[in-house]
């Protein structure tokens, strides 16, 4: 667990860093969902990668024990919006997965705002609510079942929703 004051890393580093196939898909993904630098990719990845060590941890379990905790996996990542039927299906995810359900992308997607980075904007300035709950964390995964619950704060008007309002009026 380790102080406060000595927090580690979550995330590794790429072994080699100029590697121009690597950084131009980092550079399509940041751009596509409005990150802030590559090391949000890389947590992303590391995130991803301990889902998959677990997952081939569970497939060599045996018995009660190791059907429960399967079942547990597979639960967490549908309750998280990846939909999973089986070990298999949480092997195949990628990066994006994890991605899409960053509140910077939902928002986003939603059509709240006009740009990733505007999401990013409107979630670190808190007016972004996620139920009845403030959030100001781009990074947050929002749940399945929290989704539909996002919402921009009441005092804010975005440009794009003002023009829509004034094209049906």
């Amino acid at each position: 667990m380790g102080t406060p004051r000595k927090q580690r890393r979550k995330f590794t580093r790429p072994t080699h860093p100029w590697q121009m196939q690597r950084i131009t898909e980092e550079k399509e993904i940041a751009v596509k969902y409005g990150l802030k630098n590559k090391r949000e990719i890389w947590k992303a990845q590391s995130r991803l990668a301990r889902i998959r060590d677990q997952a081939k941890r569970l497939l060599t379990l045996k018995g009660e024990e190791g059907e429960k905790q399967r079942k547990d996996l597979i639960q967490k990542m549908n309750a998280m919006g990846v939909k999973a039927k089986s070990l298999d299906d949480v092997l195949a995810l990628d990066v994006s997965a994890l991605l899409e359900r960053r509140l910077e992308t939902i928002v986003s997607k939603k059509g709240l705002v006009n740009s990733p980075k505007q999401a990013r904007q409107m979630i670190t300035h808190n007016h972004v609510y996620v139920g009845s709950h403030k959030v100001s964390i781009p990074s947050y995964i929002v749940l399945a079942k929290d989704e539909d619950s996002v919402r921009l704060a009441d005092d804010i008007k975005v440009e794009k929703r003002v023009t829509e309002e004034v094209k049906k009026g």
